[in-house]
């Protein structure tokens, strides 16, 4: 299984950059994923964090219940995906221009 997430980080930034690299609305597609992803990331962190405070809970016990929410995962691990793929995509721009 850590081998499947490993090599899913690597090879699915580099799928990202093939797409954008080939068709350009792909980019579009791709930032917008992100954009939506981020704000449901960051709302269920605050919720959770909210919930937390709010009932006066035991903080390091109860905020790890946000691992078992499956949109807080995937669109967390869609986050660690697109920031690779953008460091490739800066990467290769900033080789273009040195040439």
């Amino acid at each position: 299984m850590v081998f499947l997430i490993v090599a899913g980080s690597i090879i699915f930034p580099i799928v990202m950059l093939f797409f954008s690299l080939k068709w350009k609305g792909a980019e579009l597609v791709f930032n917008t994923l992100a954009l939506l992803a981020a704000l449901v990331f960051g709302n269920i962190a605050v919720a959770s964090i909210y919930r937390i405070l709010k009932n006066h809970t035991v903080f390091m016990t109860s905020i790890h219940a946000i691992f078992l929410n499956p949109a807080f995962l995937l669109t967390g691990a869609y986050l660690g995906i697109y920031v690779l793929y953008k460091l490739l995509a800066l990467t290769l721009n900033v080789k273009q221009r040195t040439m």
